[in-house]
């Protein structure tokens, strides 16, 4: 499942590319037909993410009333861009020079070589966001749907702090808040979004890990600084995964163990995805539990 740093690379490509551009919105599939037909025509004025939520807002003009567009990726869904697109859609500041390509992004990003325009759509592509010079793709999402401004305000108040969207006080106070008066295992505090927006199965594992804490962990146990230190340093990672488009968590490599951990997820993370193999601290074999329905990896000694 894509996590919050891809969701946000994902916005950044749409603001680089689409926003301030009028839209031909269709849904080839069919599924989306009347929510594409509300958007078709309209300009893109703005592309957030919160989390692992992506809100695209379209307007006929400036003083027009907003709609948006909601979209979470689930398990399954992925953007395809193609087009006169950024291949590195980074913080825009340093988006490089876009060139004719289709790009692929989802948990990861795949770029094919682009050999006409628009390209036709592949697979059940259940809304597809055209402009003069670029076009956008969606497949297999979890959520796609037409919202009102109130509707969306509603939708993010129901999900915890992003880091990204809001990397304030603010955000660390309500993140601790909602840990600490939880007896809930913090394995599980993580991956609920309502507590903190955007981490995944491999974020969880590995701040978990970076934090040394046992993900079977009451929160409401854990002290104060520990909890903040785990916002900290997920708003780190994050900062990462948006910068690289790789969600990489060993800190301290030489120039070319970095090259092989962006290369390479093998060489990337800590425990996630190593379990029967040993730590790369202590030697003990990496555990691979079942937690609400989701692959948990940790250490039992440096996690104890």
């Amino acid at each position: 499942m894509p996590e919050g740093h891809s969701v946000h690379r994902i916005a950044n490509q749409f603001e680089a590319h689409f926003v301030g551009h009028r839209i031909a919105a269709s849904s080839p599939q069919g599924r989306f037909a009347d929510g594409a037909a509300q958007l078709d025509g309209l300009t893109m004025t703005d592309a957030e993410a919160v989390g692992k939520q992506l809100f695209l807002e379209f307007a006929e003009r400036q003083d027009a009333p907003r709609r948006w567009l909601r979209v979470h990726l689930g398990i399954y869904g992925a953007w395809d861009f193609a087009g006169d697109v950024s291949v590195d859609p980074t913080v825009l500041a340093s988006i490089g020079a876009p060139r004719r390509t289709r790009l692929r992004m989802a948990e990861s990003e795949k770029e094919t070589e682009l050999t006409e325009f628009p390209p036709p759509p592949v697979g059940q592509v259940r809304v597809r966001l055209l402009t003069d010079t670029a076009v956008a793709d969606l497949r297999g999402p979890t959520a796609c749907e037409v919202l009102t401004p109130e509707e969306v305000a509603a939708v993010i108040a129901t999900l915890g702090p992003d880091p990204i969207v809001d990397p304030g006080q603010a955000s660390e106070d309500r993140f601790v808040e909602a840990v600490r008066k939880r007896r809930t295992p913090i394995g599980l505090l993580l991956m609920d979004q309502t507590v903190v927006a955007g981490i995944g199965n491999v974020y969880r594992a590995e701040l978990l890990y970076r934090a040394g804490l046992n993900p079977h962990t009451p929160g409401n146990t854990l002290p104060e600084d520990v909890v903040r230190a785990l916002w900290r340093d997920w708003a780190h990672l994050l900062n990462i995964g948006v910068r690289t488009g790789q969600m990489l968590t060993m800190d301290g490599l030489d120039a070319e163990g970095r090259a092989r951990a962006l290369a390479n997820r093998d060489d990337r993370h800590w425990v996630y995805r190593r379990a029967g193999l040993p730590c790369r601290t202590c030697g003990t074999n990496v555990v691979l539990e079942v937690a609400a329905a989701r692959k948990l990896y940790w250490c039992p000694v440096c996690q104890a």
